[in-house]
């Protein structure tokens, strides 16, 4: 049996691919005619939920855009941990800006380009990615986990906090892991 860290390491091209695939998807939260892309991440990120082994993953509608929500419930006696994301994006204009297209990740020099790749898609594959290393490695997590990601932080969040309050039992954890937050210095980012 391999470590949870030899697997990530073992499947990091995957991984990227991965992470690529959902990059590739313009979910821009404040333009409506972007609306069915934002959908198709989140349908997107329940079933990359699902397949790496969260249990209840679930595309929740919202008076906006929807949440999506998985869990991993079976370290009865461990804590649980609630880790936050978001999957919309920031708009692209001016596009002529851009050095490449903004939907057509691209890496160079070990870095890898694309809208949503620094905010906040690369943070939410981070999560399934060490979720699914140690799922496959030890067929079990060290704790509990949920997952949540919303589709509208980019536009304020308008519905999170209705969400939160309708579903206050479902998102009770004994910590919070929220990925959206600044970077300390260049290679060291921050975690709240």
């Amino acid at each position: 049996m391999i470590a949870p860290e030899e697997f990530l390491e073992d499947t990091r091209d995957q991984g990227l691919k991965e992470l690529e695939e959902f990059l590739r998807i313009p979910s821009i939260s404040s333009q409506p005619d972007r609306a069915d892309d934002v959908r198709r991440a989140a349908g997107h990120l329940a079933d990359r939920y699902e397949r790496i082994g969260l249990q209840n993953a679930e595309v929740i509608e919202t008076a906006g855009h929807p949440v999506v929500y998985a869990d991993w419930l079976k370290a009865p006696g461990k804590p649980t941990v609630l880790l936050y994301g978001h999957y919309d994006v920031q708009p692209v204009d001016p596009l002529e800006l851009w050095t490449s297209p903004p939907f057509e990740p691209r890496r160079e020099d070990g870095v890898l380009f694309g809208r949503g790749s620094s905010d906040d898609k690369g943070q939410i594959a981070l999560h399934w990615q060490a979720i699914q290393a140690w799922l496959r490695t030890t067929g079990e997590l060290p704790l509990n986990v949920k997952v949540i990601a919303e589709g509208e932080e980019e536009i304020g969040s308008p519905n999170f906090e209705e969400f939160v309050r309708t579903n206050r039992d479902r998102l009770k954890s004994d910590y919070c892991v929220i990925s959206d937050t600044a970077v300390v210095a260049k290679g060291f980012p921050a975690i709240t």
